[in-house]
């Protein structure tokens, strides 16, 4: 049984704490710019770390949507192209929403965000069984304050 790499594919944003285990590597992820380590390097077009810096790990959705615009779609072509390109890498999409509205509401757009963008994936030639989608609603902000322009950063 191949030995598969899960790799993190954000499409709102990432909470502030630390996300362990984020790529199947049983560490800490201290970001993605940098040396090597558990993401891998950036100069490396196979690394978790290149995927995040140079593909992108997230797109940010419309209020109150889960459709996807033009820069999402792009953003997603490479994302499809690198994820054909490395098949021992697997993908948790998270659906997120920002902190308006109640938590169940949230709960339910960020599963929508989610599987449109595993949906997008999967019409890419990207094999189901590589996705998995989870639903963090608002609970994980990367930006914290009332304001819209935190509120973009966590849709």
């Amino acid at each position: 049984m191949p030995l598969f790499r899960s790799l993190l594919v954000v499409f709102m944003a990432l909470g502030a704490c630390s996300q362990a285990d984020r790529f199947g590597q049983g560490t800490t992820d201290t970001g993605a710019t940098g040396a090597t380590g558990a993401l891998g390097s950036v100069d490396d077009p196979q690394s978790a770390a290149y995927f995040s810096s140079t593909i992108g790990d997230r797109v940010l959705f419309a209020v109150d949507q889960s459709t996807l615009t033009p820069t999402a779609r792009a953003t997603l072509d490479g994302q499809a192209e690198w994820l054909t390109g490395n098949a021992e890498y697997t993908a948790l999409i998270e659906g997120h929403a920002d902190e308006q509205g109640t938590q169940a509401y949230n709960l339910a757009l960020g599963a929508r965000r989610a599987s449109t963008v595993q949906n997008y994936l999967i019409s890419q030639g990207i094999d189901p069984s590589r996705l998995r989608t989870i639903s963090y609603g608002k609970e994980r902000p990367i930006e914290i304050c009332s304001e819209e322009s935190c509120y973009m950063q966590n849709r």
